[in-house]
């Protein structure tokens, strides 16, 4: 009777999303998902890719090669014929001082404006801030198409055109985007620090320059690549103000390829690639500033 009193253990109820061997169903479909992921990102990256490998390819064949049937990726044999054929037919050295000294005066006065007036608006309450944030957002909304005509008879007036001076002159009266990009990057910034240095007797500049900028350095290293990219590849505000030959940029430089019956393929890709080599190593060099916060301890 004693032992028909003890009950027998009962064993534990199986959970309904576990397996027979008692291991989450769950964890067994996460590889499945997780090769999915993998399977898509790698074929987003390969269609991203492509392009750039159908021009290095092509910067490689002979002539013959290019449009072969069936078509190839990479060339028969390589040659670098057609690299030897950009410094013959254009004056590429010319053309990429040029692109330089458009794109470093760009990032310049970008570096000036741009991030004096973000403080400005995020940083400083003064009268006016919020209408002036609503017209710098407006100017981002306006298509190039419809300031491009005013733009060149102002220029014209002001006998700007066939210089440089067009080109590199509107950044430094800032950039739109990049002011909102950084101004939605200096909200972040603790007021403490600001505050603090205010009691301290800094003025508004020495806490601009020694306490918000090396706060925002990682913005401030994305607005420059964004903008050395603008003023890098730039094509028609050059063909638009330029009318000398020798002020040329590169990305002008590249239609020189162009023929009126035919297209020199393989010197226009042997160009492009050459144009695209310093933007992608300021990209690969920079890379890791593109995401990146307030780091702790950067304030000494």
């Amino acid at each position: 009777m004693v032992l028909n009193a003890i009950e027998k253990p009962q064993a534990p109820s199986r959970a309904p999303w576990t397996d027979s061997e008692g291991e989450p169903r769950r964890r067994r479909r996460r590889p499945a998902r997780t090769a999915g992921r993998y399977a898509l990102v790698w074929g987003l990256t390969l269609l991203f890719v492509f392009p750039f490998l159908a021009m290095l390819s092509t910067a490689f064949k002979l002539p013959a090669d290019i449009f072969s049937s069936p078509p190839a990726l990479w060339p028969k044999e390589w040659t670098l014929d057609n690299f030897v054929a950009v410094f013959e037919e254009i004056p590429f050295w010319q053309y990429l001082w040029n692109t330089v000294v458009i794109a470093a005066l760009s990032v310049l006065g970008m570096l000036i404006a741009s991030p004096l007036v973000a403080y400005s608006l995020s940083k400083i309450g003064w009268r006016g801030q919020r209408p002036l944030l609503v017209i710098v957002m407006a100017t981002m909304m306006l298509p190039p198409q419809v300031t491009m005509i005013p733009l060149f008879l102002m220029w014209n007036g002001l006998q700007a055109t066939n210089t440089i001076i067009p080109l590199v002159a509107p950044a430094f009266f800032g950039t739109p985007f990049l002011i909102f990009m950084l101004r939605q990057f200096l909200m972040s910034v603790p007021d403490e620090l600001i505050q603090a240095a205010r009691i301290d007797g800094a003025s508004e500049f020495r806490i601009y320059w020694s306490i918000v900028l090396p706060q925002a350095r990682p913005a401030l290293i994305t607005a420059v690549i964004f903008q050395f990219v603008w003023a890098w590849t730039d094509f028609l505000n050059p063909l638009i103000y330029l009318n000398d030959a020798s002020k040329y940029t590169l990305s002008i430089g590249l239609y020189s390829f162009f023929g009126e019956h035919n297209v020199e393929w393989g010197p226009l890709m042997a160009a492009s690639v050459l144009f695209t080599i310093p933007a992608l190593a300021l990209f690969v060099v920079f890379q890791r500033y593109f995401v990146g916060g307030i780091s702790a301890g950067a304030l000494k």
